[in-house]
């Protein structure tokens, strides 16, 4: 087994340099210029205003590579090998190292606190970080070390964010230890992650010492900071913790079942009836056990859906009471917008039964030509002889009618209502978009 692990690892190792080396060549399209390359991979010398567009070079083209693989954690050896041309390799990249530790562009990983320890050792190690007692002193000690690119960190921890955000739909989550390292991309990344989102409030580490050590961690999938956490926080935690336990049951289950499955069939071949005998029987306790896991699972998961439900319903009452808090910081009660919201559904319908007549009527009736001719005369006529202010009245009616709409949209706009509340905005702008269609409809009885 262990021979076979290094032959993919060197594998892996091969794929990741010809990787590397595709996205070198289009970074830098004269990656395999002789003389630029000599030119860049020699020491710093001189004073820094002579090698600092050097440094800045390289120093962007680590950030570049690093993001490429989709990693924040780099050591300096490894960064060597990004880098090495067939045994040559730049011979300023230590230095560039150090001025990036130095301008606080590297971090060292023993240097970040870990969420999990006592908060007297992390307020210990951010005292000795802020002395820099744990700065490397010679270029051999930065070498031997992990180094966390902050800036890459900051994107990490918004994509794993990002990722919860996609499968929860509450305002914060909580989920296991075990599951933040898968998101996090390994324990390392997952200990560097959560301290940048702990350090700014957006996650609390739980753990529940019981029978099994329980760990977990709240993160925050909102733009406020996590306030706290709850003994509600520890319980979901360790219901959540017990789903995967009993997946992972189901698993190791169904691979048994497979192997006793296998073993029945290949013994029958043989003829050995006894031993086929023996693995059917161990195939029905498998399914037994298995029946009853995921029942229990099934209850488990059925308690963490009437939790978030509760919680969305928590929210939603918040959402109200800043509604309502709206509303009379605006002075509207609920009275006056139910009467408008009624009195705009109201004209909706009229107006709706109104096209729904003239359409039948356009429908069903045949009318010549000359009749038609004969009735725009008249029309003509009639609307030679209303006086003009009559057509001001309507005018004058019609845009009380605008006022009072756009002045409910106004004050609805500043409810923050919820989507229910929207979709009667989107029929009050349904009856504006119909002004001008009932300003005429109001000509015509008028003329009528």
């Amino acid at each position: 087994m262990g021979k076979i692990q290094e032959m993919e690892d060197d594998v892996t190792g091969e794929k990741e340099e010809e990787s590397i080396m595709e996205y070198l060549r289009k970074q830098v399209p004269d990656w395999d210029d002789e003389v630029k390359c000599t030119a860049r991979f020699k020491a710093f010398s001189g004073q820094r205003t002579d090698w600092e567009p050097l440094y800045v070079f390289w120093r962007d083209l680590i950030l570049s590579v690093a993001r490429h693989l989709h990693i924040f954690i780099i050591r300096p050896s490894q960064v060597n090998v990004w880098f090495d041309r067939g045994g040559l390799v730049p011979l300023c990249l230590d230095q560039v190292l150090l001025e990036m530790y130095a301008a606080g562009e590297l971090l060292r990983n023993v240097g970040v606190a870990d969420p999990a320890s006592g908060w007297v050792s992390q307020i210990f190690r951010r005292v000795v970080n802020l002395g820099g007692l744990l700065r490397p002193s010679t270029q051999e000690n930065l070498a031997e070390e992990y180094y966390i690119i902050p800036v890459l960190l900051k994107e990490k921890a918004l994509q794993v964010v990002q990722a919860l955000s996609e499968s929860h739909w509450t305002a914060s989550c909580v989920i296991t230890w075990r599951k933040f390292q898968e998101i996090s991309g390994g324990l390392k990344e997952a200990h560097a992650v959560l301290n940048h989102l702990c350090e700014h409030g957006k996650a609390k580490y739980l753990v529940i010492n019981k029978k099994d050590l329980m760990e977990g961690v709240k993160v925050s999938l909102s733009a406020r900071a996590l306030s706290g956490t709850t003994s509600l926080d520890l319980d979901v935690l360790h219901l959540i913790w017990t789903v995967e336990k009993l997946e992972h049951q189901l698993n190791v289950i169904d691979q048994r079942w497979k192997r006793s499955r296998a073993s029945a069939f290949a013994s029958l071949k043989l003829g050995n009836k006894l031993v086929a005998l023996t693995c059917a029987r161990e195939m029905k306790l498998a399914s037994l056990s298995r029946e009853k896991c995921t029942a229990l699972l099934n209850r488990v998961e059925e308690v963490l859906a009437v939790i978030a439900d509760a919680e969305a319903s928590k929210e939603v009452a918040e959402a109200i009471r800043i509604g309502t808090q709206a509303i009379k910081e605006n002075g509207i009660n609920y009275d006056e917008v139910e009467l408008c919201l009624q009195e705009l559904s109201e004209c909706i319908e009229s107006q709706k039964q109104i096209e729904e007549i003239l359409g039948s009527n356009a429908a069903g009736a045949e009318i010549e030509d000359e009749d038609i001719e004969e009735e725009l005369k008249e029309l003509e006529m009639n609307f030679a002889e209303v006086p003009t202010q009559t057509s001001t009245e309507v005018d004058a009616v019609v845009a009380g009618a605008q006022e009072t709409a756009d002045a409910l949209s106004e004050s609805l706009s500043k409810l923050h209502l919820t989507h229910h509340a929207r979709k009667d905005l989107e029929a009050e702008h349904a009856v504006e978009s119909m002004g001008a269609m009932f300003k005429d409809g109001n000509r015509e009885a008028v003329l009528s």
